[in-house]
């Protein structure tokens, strides 16, 4: 006959043993609602699936079946890095401080891949003639192009200034709309003399910007620990 201590004793480890399948059960219902989270036994960098991380392989191959197009790429991550739109003044082409600051953003991302070509959309608001919109909307490209000339862009790599005019607003309104007077850069292409990225040789550019990014030894000069010693 059990004793009482015997069955407090098998009372015990079975509340027990329900609290930690309660915990496991709360856990696992926990980590369904996150993304790559099915499973405590998946490799490491499993949830990194997304976009184009960790495939660098397979895009490289893909790109050079012609299955797919890097300039999308390229453009995904230039829009997805630096604000690809500014906006105008009503009837300007004037490029305002804001206008001037994102546009330095996009000339810095532009200035570290040379082989990129590049094509700026004008466009204008629904306020006036369509004619007239679209001088307007070619204004405003040619004052972004001449934007990047100015800092160091050279407009070989421009494929085309284009002009919308009025034709694709973003709000649909007769009255004027800041959001509708904008200009859109994308990447749109590789300059022919230059092809390397076609070659398979993306990296070379990635590995030559890190090395350009250096400081040089001058640039560390009273730079506490930075004091480097070539003498053996």
């Amino acid at each position: 006959m059990a004793t009482f201590w015997e069955i407090d004793g098998i009372m015990t480890q079975t509340r027990t043993l329900a609290l930690l399948l309660a915990a496991a059960t709360a856990l696992s219902a926990c980590t369904q609602g996150m993304p790559g989270a099915r499973s405590f036994f998946q490799e490491a960098g499993s949830v990194a699936v997304g976009a184009d991380f960790g495939n660098a392989t397979m895009n490289n191959t893909l790109v050079q079946s012609g299955d797919r197009d890097y300039t999308v790429n390229l453009n995904r991550r230039f829009s997805t890095e630096v604000p690809t739109t500014i906006n105008f003044e009503f009837n300007s082409s004037v490029l305002d401080g804001a206008a001037q600051a994102v546009l330095a953003q996009q000339a810095d991302w532009i200035r570290q891949f040379p082989e990129v070509r590049f094509k700026v959309f004008g466009h204008t608001d629904l306020v006036g003639s369509n004619a007239a919109n679209q001088r307007l909307g070619m204004r405003r490209a040619q004052a972004v192009v001449a934007f990047f000339a100015a800092h160091g862009i050279s407009r070989d790599r421009l494929e085309a200034a284009v002009s919308y005019g009025e034709t694709q607003p973003l709000i649909v309104t007769e009255g004027r709309e800041r959001a509708n007077r904008r200009t859109v850069t994308e990447v749109t292409g590789f300059v022919q003399s230059n092809p390397t990225v076609m070659n398979g040789k993306y990296a070379e550019i990635v590995f030559r910007e890190y090395v350009n990014s250096a400081v040089p030894p001058t640039g560390l000069a009273g730079v506490s620990g930075a004091a480097f010693s070539t003498s053996q």
